[in-house]
């Protein structure tokens, strides 16, 4: 049976002509005539033809539905037989529809969340509970063993602790399970493993003194949750789940007045009342009543919670068969009718939005399911991203959206309207025990979140931000700089890619949906620069060209969703890692196929954590880095342990205290350094993780030559990148801030001691809002440029070494033209070349009017040329060449060109391969051609030796080509001018070689 999306769908793909035929169906000569069911999709189908008949038949019982006469779920049946629409009814329903679409469509605002601020707790047990206590302004905070904190909401600061008492149980044997926050009653409830609740009075002069005691549950308490009626004050419920399975709810019926009634002869006044849990199910307290089911029997209830528009208590546990449990509550009856739902796996946590009627699970099986409250077959929605147990799960009810936190600490924000990851957190939270309890507080009104990891309290608070320019819709999570192109590539967490002309800041091409709804984690270029690899949290690595298509997919993880934090392209095929101890390499010969499978990586598990990066240094060094800090060194060629490289002895001591599970999230050779200084015992390595620290290393004699602290530890996991050269590091943090460090001599030499002074810092800057999540340097023609990607959904441009340029996406365009912060090797001869600023104008007014033969193709080569014109330049060697006479042979022309472009471009060439043609003379009109045509050739494929064979091929095809466009009598007429030249014949060009 069709889908409602694939009633979507079908609304989708008709046209506005397909909409006023189904107009005609209604509406003849003026007057409106309604419909049944089968003449609806009979004239639909023969009419419009666009569809089948079960698609058109559940657009008639959507709007049928939509007219509000048949309830919430319309009997099927008769609205078949029933059921008749008109225009006004199947208008409303699309204009409704295509509304609702819009609305999903418009950018969700992310919340940017300043550095985690990690307190601790005056407990030396795990926290069990986090309350906000609103007309106290305090946080409360109580522990396992009934300690009690208090905390002001301003600052945080610890205004004062207390102990629960609780004389059924010496103090060492005390354990508190949950606790509820009775807020028309100034009370907390304590739910204990001695199978007791007690309620302590937070306002009496006693401090919190117990004032009753339910005792003797049948099994022992392990989740609570508390209800009261804001028009009815006496009413309320408190409802317990419990170990055994079962779900009890306590009502109250004079909660204003007293709780449980005192017994007769009770003349302690000051103690707290004991009630006998037996005695209240039996109805001897007139003031309560309890109702009950054991729907989870025999596992354990995680949650439990009282939803008043449903009027029912919504449970659930790890057991699959009842993973969630809704207990309707009958009119008339004390009884509950029970209805189960089912997952793989079991649920740790649930939360309910009261508007939109869904309740959210927090599942073991790494998935986020979205249930509709009476829909128990399957979930409305399923939210995948998680590579880890979800261990809590919350709404934010007044902005639509979802929070979640899974066992591996990764925070994820979800739109639930569009079931997107639109922010995705980690690396920020404490290293803990990977069983610590964690728990989640989401005050929306403050704009903070609370969590727990035991005994610490770690505190997110977001940032007020007016309007600002973003690059993309979403977090972004990588950025790249391709040469090749002269592009910059970035993804997000939308599963977006979008490259950027580098020279201007302008959008080029959005490729949208790579990975479905996961969100891009990493990515890579080939040698080439024309294959883009990425890799998504759905566990899928894809191979993509520059126009848009997918070559390649790899499915790394055999159909399971999972964290790759890393990629590394070497020459015999790909390396990739982050959520297991052994890299996953994909061998080159298996690139012949579409699906390309892993194979086995020859070295084996050597590591003791997951595989975060990797490095590679030629010929054949190999270093990867993992979870617990671990550095291995091997040999590419034969994948074997060469050796691992430890902190010394002195340094143990650090490792195990203030750095401990210090993750490594990157690694970089430097490569500027010589042989003969890394042979002397130079430094060649670099590593930072997740504490702020960075090492240098000596892979040849195996030691730590220098560490320093880049950035506070507090901030967490940091990201660095080192420059071509190898002389600047840049390193960022989760505030945001870019540091820039000279380290061209910093660990040269090989002293007994270890360097733990800092490098020169030559410039800290704050671009970004929010943490930098990628970093990336490269020589933009002569200078050095600086990529950033944030999670405040922008990528910044600027000169190193920290001159900022601009964001990608702005409006004001930016234009790269002096000189900047240039290669100490490289010499620039920009000031030397005369302005050509007349046939730039000419080539871009030649653009507007043009047409070429392939309109894709000249589209591209327009941004192109301009973006080249933006920078012409020519160089004096090509001046030089091209003051000769006119030529008459257009074969020596080609030559002639050839030599030209060669000479230009390879001055350090001894000899030229056409020497008795370079003396020739060139024509006018093929000089300024040459000069705009040496351009042309370095914008596309930059010149090397290497290059050269390259290079001579793409000038020949290039100038065979432009001599059959002189040869038609349209080109020749005296109204073209060179530039026109190259308007015509280079969009061709860049279609014949792509």
């Amino acid at each position: 049976m069709a889908t409602r999306m694939e009633v979507s769908l079908l609304e989708s793909r008709m046209s506005m002509e397909d909409y006023k035929k189904l107009k005609r169906l209604f509406v003849s000569l003026g007057a409106s005539r309604f419909l049944s069911r089968n003449e609806f999709i009979r004239l639909a189908c023969s009419s419009v033809g666009r569809g089948s008949k079960e698609e058109y038949g559940l657009l008639f019982d959507s709007v049928v539905a939509s007219q509000g006469h048949r309830g919430l779920f319309p009997d099927r049946d008769a609205v078949k037989e029933e059921g008749r629409v008109d225009w006004g009814g199947l208008y409303s329903f699309i204009q409704q529809e295509l509304s609702e679409k819009l609305k999903h469509s418009k950018v969700k605002r992310v919340p940017h969340w300043k550095p985690p601020c990690s307190m601790t707790c005056p407990h030396r047990d795990p926290v069990q509970k986090v309350l906000y206590l609103p007309s106290w302004g305090q946080y409360m905070t109580v522990s396992k063993g009934g300690s009690v904190g208090l905390r002001d909401c301003s600052d945080m600061s610890l205004v004062s602790t207390h102990r629960l008492q609780n004389s059924t149980v010496q103090a060492k044997d005390l354990w508190v399970t949950d606790v509820v926050l009775l807020q028309n009653e100034h009370k907390i409830a304590v739910s204990f493993t001695s199978k007791e609740v007690c309620f302590y009075d937070i306002l009496s002069k006693k401090e919190f003194s117990c004032k009753y005691k339910v005792q003797g549950l049948r099994f022992t308490p392990w989740c609570l949750d508390y209800w009261s009626n804001a028009s009815k004050a006496d009413e309320a419920i408190l409802a317990i789940g419990d170990i055994g399975g079962q779900v009890s709810a306590l009502y109250f019926t004079s909660a204003q007045s007293y709780l449980f009634e005192r017994r007769s002869g009770w003349t302690d006044s000051d103690s707290a009342v004991v009630v006998q849990w037996d005695d209240v199910v039996k109805g001897k307290h007139h003031c309560c009543y309890v109702v009950q089911h054991q729907a989870h029997k025999p596992a354990w209830v995680r949650k439990v919670l009282y939803v008043e528009s449903l009027e029912a208590f919504v449970s659930c546990s790890t057991r699959p068969q009842s993973s969630i449990a809704i207990g309707w509550r009958e009119k008339d009856s004390k009884g509950l009718r029970v209805t189960s739902f089912f997952t793989k796996r079991g649920v740790w946590d649930i939360n309910y939005h009261h508007e939109l009627n869904l309740i959210a699970t927090a599942g073991v099986d790494h998935q986020v399911l979205l249930w509709n409250s009476y829909v128990s077959s399957q979930p409305a929605y399923i939210l995948t991203g998680h590579v880890a147990p979800v261990m809590a799960v919350c709404f934010l009810q007044k902005k639509k959206q979802l929070l979640s936190y899974s066992r591996d600490k990764v925070l994820c924000l979800w739109d639930v309207s569009s079931q997107l990851c639109v922010h995705r957190l980690g690396g920020v939270f404490p290293a803990t025990q990977e069983d610590a309890h964690t728990l989640l507080l989401l005050i929306e009104e403050r704009q903070l979140l609370l969590l727990t990891f035991n005994s610490l309290l770690v505190l997110l608070e977001s940032i007020k931000e007016g309007t600002r320019t973003s690059s993309h819709e979403h977090a972004v999570t990588c950025v790249l700089y391709n040469s090749l192109f002269r592009h910059v590539i970035s993804s997000d967490t939308d599963s977006s890619v979008i490259c950027w002309l580098a020279d201007t800041g302008q959008k080029v091409k959005q490729i949208h949906r790579c990975h479905g709804n996961a969100e891009i984690s990493t990515m890579a270029l080939d040698v080439t620069q024309t294959r883009l690899f990425t890799a998504g949290s759905d566990g899928e690595v894809k191979v993509w060209d520059f126009n848009g298509r997918c070559l390649h997919r790899m499915n790394v993880a055999l159909g399971k969703a999972v964290a790759i934090s890393h990629m590394l392209l070497l020459r015999t095929g790909l390396l990739v890692m982050g959520w297991q101890r052994m890299l996953t390499v994909f061998r080159r010969h298996s690139f012949s196929k579409s699906h390309v499978d892993p194979s086995e990586w020859k070295g084996g598990v050597h590591h003791r954590a997951e595989v975060l990066c990797a490095a590679f240094q030629p010929p054949q060094t190999l270093v990867t880095g993992s979870r617990d800090g671990e550095i291995i060194v091997w040999n590419n060629n034969t994948e074997k342990v060469l050796r691992k490289l430890q902190l010394p002895a002195k340094h143990e001591e650090f490792k195990q205290t203030e750095h401990s599970l210090d993750a490594i999230t990157t690694l970089s050779f430097l490569q500027g350094r010589t042989s003969a200084q890394i042979a002397k015992g130079g430094a060649n390595l670099l590593s930072c993780g997740s504490s702020g620290l960075l090492r240098l290393w000596s892979t040849v004699h195996d030691r730590l030559l220098g560490h320093f602290t880049a950035h506070k530890a507090q901030l967490g996991s940091i990201v660095m990148t080192v420059s071509p050269c190898g002389k600047l590091l840049v390193t960022a943090d989760r505030l945001g801030t870019i540091k820039t460090w000279d380290i061209e001599h910093y660990c040269l030499e090989s002293d007994e001691e270890v360097v733990t002074e800092p490098p020169e810092l030559l410039r800290s800057f704050r671009p970004h809002k929010d943490g930098v999540t990628h970093l990336d340097t490269s020589f933009h023609g002569d200078r050095l440029l600086l990529l950033s990607a944030s999670s405040d959904c922008c990528v910044a441009l600027s000169y190193l070494p920290g001159e900022m340029i601009g964001f990608f996406g702005q409006e004001e365009q930016w234009s790269i033209m002096r000189p900047a912060c240039v290669h100490p090797q490289r010499d620039t001869f920009h000031d030397r070349h005369p302005d050509n600023t007349a046939e730039c104008e000419e080539v871009l007014a030649c653009l507007s009017s043009v047409q070429s033969p392939s309109s894709t193709s000249f589209s591209s080569a327009t941004v192109t040329i301009k973006t080249a014109l933006t920078d012409v330049r020519l160089h004096p060697t090509c001046l030089r060449r091209s003051r000769r006479a006119p030529a008459q042979d257009t074969t020596q022309d080609e030559e002639r060109l050839t030599c030209l472009c060669c000479c230009s471009f390879f001055p350090s060439f001894a000899s030229c391969t056409h020497p008795s043609s370079c003396p020739a003379p060139l024509s006018p009109t093929l000089r300024t051609f040459i000069s705009h045509l040496a351009f042309f050739i370095q914008l596309i494929d930059p010149p090397s030796p290497r290059t050269r064979p390259a290079l001579l091929l793409h000038v020949r095809l290039f100038f065979s080509m432009t001599t059959k466009w002189l040869a038609s009598p349209q080109i020749m007429t005296p109204s073209y001018r060179p530039s026109h030249l190259i308007a015509l014949s280079f969009p061709v060009y860049l279609h014949l070689i792509t």
